[in-house]
């Protein structure tokens, strides 16, 4: 790395498109493709990831015959560039929502389960105290959401900390602790009979979340547990509307929080199978990352999540 120079003198010599290139080859892996999406030629962007290279002193890309594959100091400003992008976006964002007699931005991650009992009453409080904001949320996996939270496109998560994560980074405190249940369609004729154990399942057809969400870490090791070695028979999906059609056009069965399942009861769509799960997961947070402030629309909700005003 380059002596000598201090970080303020240093962030002279690194331009925005040598950001905006270092994103597009994390994405392409590929210098004439990375330079096709930013509009430039070839050789352009040859010449800035070589001026940035200089000014580092470090190689950030290895070429390889088939591409460019990151360094370890390519890894490390990758990451970097991921942030300044997605900071400079939400800046804008909140510019255009002023602009637009708004006063700023809130962007939520939730896992599916927290979305019924948790995320839902509080944003429709939310938007009807601070109308003004705009609101987007994405809803998905413990693990892909935090993704995000890391790289700065969502502001706070309603999730689980997963495995693998430094978990000084990030702030979290617990807000709802449930049971996961069985479900299925509400017509399926599990219900006709008498009795059922657990090792009746080992031979049904699944929707379940991919690997690495902890809730199909869990179940398949309550599986192993209960002695059911048996390969099952699955579909992988994150999505609650991909998971509830499915459930409803077969007799398939999938599993979800208690509150999630109570909640398509209530519309007549799913049932919860009578049978108890040895799943046990941890309880849904709010979680944030530390020495990352959040926007005064974030801020706002936060503060109502954790029972203040």
């Amino acid at each position: 790395m380059t002596s000598g120079l201090t970080d303020a003198s240093l962030m002279l010599h690194v331009r925005p498109r040598q950001l905006l290139l270092l994103a597009r080859l994390d994405t392409h892996r590929h210098l004439g493709r990375a330079a096709e999406a930013m509009n430039i030629s070839q050789p352009a962007a040859t010449k800035l990831l070589q001026q940035l290279e200089d000014s580092l002193g470090e190689r950030l890309f290895e070429r390889l015959a088939r591409g460019m594959e990151p360094t370890p100091y390519g890894k490390i400003l990758i990451r970097y560039a991921h942030r300044v992008l997605s900071d400079f976006g939400t800046a804008r964002e909140e510019m255009l929502a002023l602009r637009s007699g708004l006063s700023g931005a809130l962007r939520v991650g939730s896992v599916p389960g927290a979305v019924p009992e948790l995320l839902a009453p509080a944003l429709v409080e939310y938007h009807r105290r601070h109308p003004q904001v705009a609101v987007s949320v994405v809803v998905e996996t413990s693990d892909v959401i935090q993704a995000q939270l890391e790289q700065g496109d969502v502001d706070l998560v309603l999730g689980r900390l997963t495995d693998g994560h430094d978990e000084a980074k990030y702030a979290s405190v617990p807000l709802l602790g449930e049971s996961q249940v069985v479900v299925v369609r509400a017509g399926h004729p599990v219900f006709e009979r008498a009795n059922l154990a657990l090792a009746d399942m080992a031979h049904w057809s699944w929707v379940l979340q991919p690997p690495g969400s902890p809730q199909r870490g869990r179940f398949e090791a309550a599986m192993r547990e209960a002695g059911i070695r048996a390969r099952l028979d699955i579909i992988e999906t994150a999505s609650p509307i991909a998971i509830t059609a499915l459930l409803e056009n077969s007799d398939m069965a999938a599993v979800m929080p208690a509150s999630q399942a109570s909640h398509y009861a209530r519309l007549g769509v799913l049932r919860t199978v009578p049978i108890e799960l040895p799943v046990r997961v941890p309880p849904i947070c709010l979680i944030t990352r530390e020495g990352r402030p959040l926007s005064p629309a974030a801020v706002q909700f936060r503060r109502q999540l954790l029972g203040g005003a």
